[in-house]
């Protein structure tokens, strides 16, 4: 078996990157756009790059895709100056991808901030008169973007694709759906293993250590996990790794969010709360009511929905309810971005469709409660399914 393949954890088939080349190359005839550039950093929030080649944008570290209407990829990434080097037909690592050229470029030293848009326009030689879409604009750098503009493709046509690919990769393949799947299960897992973890004298970055763990050993590439311990009575709002020394006592609450990708780099994501002893009639009331909240949502997210107005739904029915409207995010498409579009809010502009898989989590904090639940579903023709199996309660350990 050819090394490279061996080390891969979990390569998405050849036959699915054929589908999304054959989609995004039919959608940029139609738009007439010649050429399609992006580049990401990381692969929390940067899965462009990932989308067309299955390989993940990691550590800060720049990687380029150029993805011409016509012609096979180039990519740049990290790599010894001067690194430019034709790929094979059928290379098992970078398919679909004709050229690759490297430079050693860090964000953290000012002076490299041209060095990979040199290397892009090189690349894009070709079309120096095209019209050039460039994909991910939110993250995209100031000094790449403007180094293209303004250098040897000036004279080239400039715009926004990245609606573009956003509404493409918000469908879901039956291939994605069920490598989804197999992530749900895996925190479900990583939840028991946690909940394992939970003792009186370990800090609640021990007790995520153990979660972390559980996920990496089946295959997890890269994970956000949040969490925060506190007394019965009292808001334990959770928080990164930086704010996880707490030592957890007796009779304890603690939240957990776990939101990392399986393998194969999709993400979905868990929240739950334990107790070490038993949970409080008002945590088990706001429980109960953040499941009704999440219920009225689940019943509005139907293909052809606005999410503006599933928003305005549900921040109607917490205000009816006495509880705090939502100011920030409950509800949002996930895949290869921790958080992917659509977005269930007020400035959305895509709709529900059928094979998006969703994370719901209504969440609300006042002086006595964090209250919520967390999971992801699919929405069908038929309704939605939720993907999570683990249980819809507070748990009590003891």
């Amino acid at each position: 078996m050819n090394a490279i393949v061996e080390r891969i954890v979990a390569p998405i088939s050849t036959g699915e990157l054929e589908r999304r080349w054959k989609l995004v190359r039919a959608a940029m005839k139609a738009r007439n756009v010649d050429v399609l550039v992006m580049q990401n950093n990381n692969d929390f929030m940067g899965g462009y790059v990932k989308y067309l080649t299955d390989l993940p944008a990691t550590n800060g570290y720049p990687l380029t895709v150029i993805f011409p209407r016509d012609d096979e990829m180039t990519m740049i990434g990290q790599g010894p100056f001067g690194m430019d080097q034709a790929i094979a037909s059928g290379d098992p690592l970078y398919r679909g991808v004709k050229r690759v050229m490297g430079v050693p470029g860090y964000a953290s030293a000012s002076y490299c901030k041209h060095y990979d848009a040199e290397l892009a326009e090189k690349a894009l030689s070709a079309h120096t008169r095209a019209t050039i879409g460039l994909v991910g604009t939110s993250s995209m750098p100031y000094a790449f973007v403007d180094y293209l503009k303004s250098g040897k493709l000036s004279n080239s046509a400039f715009v926004d694709a990245t609606d573009l690919i956003d509404e493409i990769r918000a469908i879901k393949s039956a291939e994605e759906i069920a490598i989804m799947r197999a992530t749900c299960a895996m925190q479900d897992m990583q939840m028991e293993a946690a909940f394992k973890a939970v003792a009186p004298g370990k800090r609640d970055i021990e007790v995520m250590s153990a979660a972390r763990h559980a996920g990496t050993c089946v295959g997890s590439e890269q994970g956000w996990y949040m969490s925060a311990s506190g007394p019965v009575g009292k808001a334990a709002v959770m928080g990164p790794p930086h704010l996880q020394n707490r030592i957890i006592n007796t009779g304890d609450q603690y939240t957990i969010l776990i939101e990392n990708s399986g393998a194969g780099g999709y993400y979905t994501e868990l929240g739950r709360t334990c107790v070490l002893g038993k949970a409080s009639q008002e945590m088990k009331g706001e429980f109960a009511f953040v499941l009704e909240a999440r219920q009225h949502t689940l019943d509005l997210l139907k293909p052809g929905a606005s999410c503006k107005d599933i928003w305005d739904a549900h921040n109607a029915f917490m205000t009816k309810n006495g509880r705090p409207p939502e100011e920030r995010l409950y509800c949002h498409s996930q895949g290869y971005d921790m958080v992917e579009r659509p977005l269930v809010r007020f400035d959305e502009t895509m709709t529900i469709e059928a094979n998006m898989v969703v994370s719901v989590h209504p969440t609300y904090v006042t002086s006595t409660t964090y209250s919520w639940a967390c999971d992801n579903f699919l929405i069908t023709d038929k309704g939605v399914e939720r993907l999570h199996k683990f249980p819809e309660r507070i748990t009590e350990l003891g």
